[in-house]
C-alpha cells in the first residue's frame, strides 16, 4: 500500500474552557483517483491533543475529494473501490458542469466529505481492519484536512 505524501500538522489550537482542540494537515496525492491512509495522521492530532476520552471529527473542504473509513489491510480493497466508483459514475453522461471534472463532484458526494472517530484512552476507536481515507477523485493535487477533536 502506498502511503501519502502528508505534512505535519500545519496548525493546532486547544481551547481549554470548551474541552476541544481543532487543526489541520496537507495531504499530495499522486494520482487521479487514489485512497490515500490519513489514519496515523488523524491519530497523531489525537495523541497531540492530550484527550482521552471524545470524539474526533475529520473534514475535507474540497468538492472533488471524500472521506471515508473502510479496510486497509487489503491494498485491493481500495482498488476495488475506484473501480466501482468508475462503473457507476459514467464519464460519457451529458454533464452541464462543463469544467471536466464532473464525475469526481460526483464521487466525492457518495463518499461524503467529513467521518466521526471515537476517542478512548487517547486512542482512536477503530475496528481491526478499519483506516481512515482520503478519497482523491481529481488528482494528483495538494489538499488540506481539517480535524476537531471534543473531548467528553
Amino acid at each position: 500500500m502506498r502511503l501519502p505524501a502528508v505534512m505535519n500538522m500545519v496548525s493546532g489550537r486547544f481551547n481549554n474552557k470548551m474541552g476541544m482542540t481543532s487543526g489541520k494537515f496537507s495531504v499530495s496525492t499522486s494520482s487521479h483517483m487514489e485512497f490515500a491512509d490519513i489514519t496515523a495522521q488523524v491519530q497523531k492530532a489525537v495523541a497531540d491533543s492530550g484527550v482521552g476520552d471524545g470524539v474526533c471529527y475529520v473534514y475535507n473542504p474540497h468538492t472533488t475529494a471524500g472521506l471515508t473509513i473502510n479496510e486497509g489491510a487489503d491494498p485491493a480493497v481500495q482498488s476495488d473501490l475506484i473501480g466501482v466508483f468508475r462503473q457507476i459514475v459514467p464519464k460519457d453522461y451529458p454533464y452541464r458542469h462543463m469544467e471536466g471534472n464532473s464525475p469526481s463532484h460526483m464521487m466525492a458526494t457518495l463518499t461524503g466529505s467529513s467521518v466521526s472517530v471515537f476517542i478512548e484512552s487517547g486512542r482512536l476507536v477503530l475496528g481491526t481492519w478499519q483506516r481512515i481515507f482520503f478519497c482523491e477523485f481529481d488528482g494528483p493535487r495538494n489538499r488540506k484536512v481539517r480535524w476537531k477533536i471534543i473531548e467528553g
